[in-house]
């Protein structure tokens, strides 16, 4: 159908629309052409509980089983459109009655290991054969604290402010393999200062673990891919931002345990276009004094600015895959160059430069093979965008932001249990996908060269149609505003006697 306005003469009417046929689009199709067959629809509910049960032993301690409490903490991720804080699940999952107590003690103090979850959907993922050989995508994600208080939050960089302010930044990695894209492990980044003699209490408050010392961003992340492969999952590269790329310890590190990685460096990163000779200088003649042990560059190779190659990049069009928005394509242009890590260690890599169609330049630095095509280093560079969704799901559909966790414990918790909610979505997307046979013809039919995949919204939809939320009755609502008030009456009361021992103690001070 085509809308067009509704007029009389020459009168147009602009709040009223006329739909009349459009010859040049198909008629409404059959859902189950979709691979949304009723079947699926009917078993979305089953497919949560299954989901949890298969993961239940992860969230038990040596005295207590608190799976339930995740049950109830995956449906408010899931079902609920926001303010997913725990006095809310548990009022919309559990029942009117429940002030979130047993959820907030399950998420902030309970002893059950997100290591267990993130090893778990790690062994899922390696378990299906179509989901091999995908990227590994290393990056971060930070969210404004109001103060100091909650574990790791100080004045960083958060990168989706754009500026230095308070917060925490947890340090996530993400796969993706043919558009299917999930969190498998994440860990909470906690500067240097808390680490020093004042911040000792405050770790044990927070349940900072007596195990843990500073770790940079890049050390913390090249633990996670270790990690990673170590635990079996069959990734193809590393991708990752500048934040990373320019750690040349990590990508030392990288190489030497055989990685491949396309990752991104600043435009003033230093690179030599010719190999130099890097060594200790020899003794100078009738030289007294310790000899030199310091290594530097003993050749007239000098290092250059990345963007200094700008002037003579050859750009090349090159395809990057099919979009709902078209197919995407990217100029680029790459060089073989020489970079010096902090271990004076010489390695080759390539110079990636890419030029997005707004004119916006990146520069990345790969270890990919000398005979590695244009085509597939772009490629693999653009895997970036699966961790760019990754967060953007959690936050938007899942609730990563919408929870203030202060102790680190709440944290790594949370980041667990979206990043299992985001897995089930992703499972249930892998499941409905068509056919390549009948996706060619659904698709040649539509005039499109790729279908529009299911997305996180969609299925959360769904998801909410076949599990309801339940609704409060009117007695139900106002017990609840009685609860709350007196909530706040007991809050005002307690602040009143503190502002009153506080006054008592100022007056004795004054009279001594």
């Amino acid at each position: 159908m085509v809308w067009v306005p509704w007029s009389f003469g020459n009168r147009c009417h602009g709040g009223l629309f006329l739909a009349i046929p459009d010859p040049t689009m198909p008629p409404v199709l059959d859902p189950q052409r979709w691979g949304l067959t009723d079947d699926q629809l009917d078993q979305l509910g089953q497919r949560l509980f299954d989901c949890w049960d298969r993961y239940r032993d992860c969230f038990t301690t040596r005295t207590r089983d608190t799976s339930p409490l995740a049950h109830v903490y995956l449906q408010g991720l899931l079902l609920l459109p926001n303010e997913r804080n725990y006095a809310n699940i548990a009022r919309r999952i559990v029942g009117p009655d429940d002030d979130g107590q047993a959820l907030q003690n399950f998420m902030s103090d309970s002893p059950w290991h997100d290591d267990k979850v993130f090893a778990r959907i790690q062994h899922d993922i390696a378990a299906c054969a179509d989901l091999r050989h995908g990227a590994l995508i290393l990056d971060e994600s930070g969210d404004a604290r109001a103060g100091d208080q909650s574990a790791g939050a100080a004045r960083q960089y958060l990168g989706r402010l754009g500026k230095v302010d308070m917060g925490q930044v947890g340090v996530g990695l993400s796969y993706a393999h043919q558009g299917l894209w999930t969190l498998v492990d994440a860990e909470l980044y906690l500067p240097r200062e808390w680490f020093t003699p004042a911040y000792a209490e405050r770790r044990t408050h927070l349940h900072i673990p007596a195990e843990r010392t500073f770790a940079t961003k890049g050390e913390l992340g090249l633990q996670l891919i270790r990690q990673a492969r170590a635990r079996g999952l069959p990734f193809r590269v590393v991708v990752a931002d500048a934040v990373y790329g320019r750690d040349s310890a990590l990508r030392a590190a990288l190489s030497g345990d055989g990685e491949c990685y396309v990752m991104d460096v600043p435009c003033d990163y230093p690179v030599y276009l010719e190999p130099p000779t890097v060594g200790v200088p020899p003794p100078r003649p009738g030289q007294r004094g310790r000899p030199r042990t310091n290594p530097r560059v003993l050749s007239d190779a000098s290092a250059v600015r990345v963007d200094s190659c700008l002037p003579q990049a050859r750009w090349e069009y090159v395809r990057v895959r099919a979009g709902e928005r078209g197919t995407i394509w990217r100029e680029a242009w790459a060089v073989r160059v020489w970079t010096i890590d902090g271990s004076w260690q010489l390695h080759e890599e390539w110079l990636l430069i890419h030029r997005e169609p707004g004119g916006v330049i990146h520069f990345s630095l790969s270890n990919l093979t000398a005979t590695t095509p244009l085509e597939v280093l772009v490629r693999e560079r653009c895997e970036r965008y699966w961790v760019e969704r990754t967060f953007q799901e959690e936050k938007s559909e899942l609730g990563w932001d919408e929870l203030v966790a202060r102790k680190y414990r709440a944290w790594q918790h949370h980041a667990a249990l979206t990043a299992l909610a985001l897995w089930m979505l992703m499972q249930i997307r892998r499941d409905c996908r068509l056919a390549p046979e009948a996706a060619a013809e659904l698709a040649a039919e539509l005039g499109v060269e790729k279908l529009p995949a299911i997305s996180v919204a969609n299925l959360r939809e769904l998801l909410v149609a076949v599990m309801p939320l339940p609704r409060l009755t009117p007695q139900q609502a106002r017990d609840l505003v009685i609860r709350q008030l007196n909530q706040r009456v007991r809050s005002t009361r307690s602040r009143l006697r503190r502002q009153q021992r506080e006054d008592a103690e100022a007056e004795a001070v004054e009279s001594s």
